[in-house]
């Protein structure tokens, strides 16, 4: 009986230790989480309506061209299978290998953006895919992340003549306008235009100065301006954007399609399956206009529901950003920024231009469109961000452990007395 009793007393007394010493030293519970889970189940939401989305979509011109409704979702399968493998091999690299590794990362993506002007595939009147065996890379996909890579990097190393003088604030961007000029020689003016407003919100966020960065402002939506008018197609783009009624079966027809998906789907959509406009009424339904599908087949509510998912992973990621500096990491602070914004403004462009407030760009909706090289590439950015994140717990418990040894004695000597104390005593005056 007595046994019983010791057990049970041994077992409170290191039950209140551990809660005196984490809300000593924590300031909360210990929850045991290696990183934040959510950050997964938030992705896998997305890939998995994506893939609904996708397989209704693009059965009917699947069909058409390959005589399998669901070629393009097999693919589209295949491509979360491979995006999966290369998240997990992502988590497993050191934010270190980032931070030595990002400036051949940057050298890399140059190198692949020339050679893809030379021996890539044209689709569409535009060379922006390298053809290795089986596999169809979108190098523009992979010269954001190299390049957001770099630009955190350069932050940290140059983050006094970033934040003091001209010359520091405007190597990045010397940087920025040589990838943005082999970019647009593909041609693809939406990536440039993502790129330049996730350096835009990364130059802010590490302090530069107002005047510094409103000039920048200014000077891109200029040469952005210019880069519109000195195309014809940009231009077409642009006046069927601002009134696409007024031809909606020349310039304004894919816009008009669009709209059009979205006035049937009202509040609670079609139903899954029953979209009218994916009977290649509307152009592009299963990449850059799958938010209109999206919308006719689940309404409002849809919608709503994916990008509140998609705000909640950037809402993480900008936590993180603000996480990972408070920790005296500012790499990863500055990359998990870089992400956020990246996945924000790249979200907003492509509702944007399905719901006409945008222009027409070829930009897929994060996680969630067909495109192999998109869908791996916004995995493994994911992964950064659960890296970052298990990294800054370890960090901490580290800490915890190095500097409070002593600390943890002297509660635990404290306790034993206080609980010794309080025991209830024999009639010798001995503890039970």
């Amino acid at each position: 009986m007595s046994e019983s009793r010791t057990t049970t007393m041994n077992t409170q007394n290191d039950s209140m230790l551990r809660r005196m010493f984490s809300q000593r030293h924590d300031g909360k519970q210990i929850d045991g989480k290696a990183f934040d889970v959510n950050f997964i189940l938030i992705s896998i939401a997305l890939m998995a309506i994506g893939l609904v989305i996708v397989t209704s979509a693009s059965m009917p011109v699947a069909a058409r061209l390959f005589d399998n409704p669901f070629h393009f979702a097999i693919r589209h399968g295949i491509y979360l299978c491979l995006a999966g493998v290369a998240a997990c091999i992502v988590m497993q690299i050191p934010m270190q290998w980032w931070r030595v590794s990002n400036p051949w990362l940057l050298l890399s993506a140059v190198v692949l953006l020339i050679l893809v002007l030379f021996v890539g595939r044209t689709v569409n009147g535009s060379r922006r895919w390298l053809v290795v065996g089986p596999i169809t890379i979108q190098v523009a996909e992979l010269a954001k992340l190299f390049f957001f890579c770099y630009l955190a990097g350069y932050m940290v190393r140059r983050y006094e003549e970033v934040t003091e003088n001209l010359k520091g604030f405007m190597k990045p961007l010397v940087v920025f306008f040589v990838l943005a000029f082999l970019i647009l020689l593909q041609p693809d003016l939406g990536t440039v235009v993502v790129m330049f407003a996730t350096t835009l919100g990364l130059l802010f966020l590490a302090g530069a100065k107002l005047w510094q960065f409103f000039g920048l402002v200014f000077t891109g939506l200029a040469l952005i301006t210019a880069l519109i008018l000195t195309a014809d197609y940009r231009v077409e783009r642009m006046s069927s954007f601002l009134k696409p009624w007024e031809d909606p079966f020349g310039a304004g027809y894919q816009l008009t399609q669009s709209l059009m998906a979205y006035g049937r789907g009202d509040w609670f959509g079609q139903g899954l399956g029953n979209s009218l406009q994916k009977l290649e009424f509307l152009p592009e339904a299963h990449t850059d206009f799958i938010v209109a599908i999206l919308a006719e087949e689940f309404g409002f509510m849809g919608v709503v529901c994916v990008l509140i998912l998609l705000f909640a992973l950037v809402y993480k990621a900008l936590k993180l950003g603000n996480l990972a500096l408070k920790a005296e990491r500012p790499y990863d602070g500055y990359l998990a920024y870089a992400i956020g914004i990246w996945f924000s403004f790249q979200t907003a462009v492509n509702v944007g231009a399905s719901a006409g407030i945008l222009p027409t760009k070829g930009l897929t909706l994060p996680l969630v469109s067909y495109g192999g090289s998109s869908l791996i590439v916004m995995a493994v950015a994911v992964a950064i961000l659960i890296r970052i994140d298990f990294e800054i717990r370890v960090d901490g418990v580290q800490a915890m452990s190095k500097g409070s040894k002593k600390k943890v004695n002297k509660a635990k000597s404290k306790v034993k007395k206080l609980l010794a104390e309080a025991a209830p005593h024999n009639e010798e005056g001995v503890a039970e």
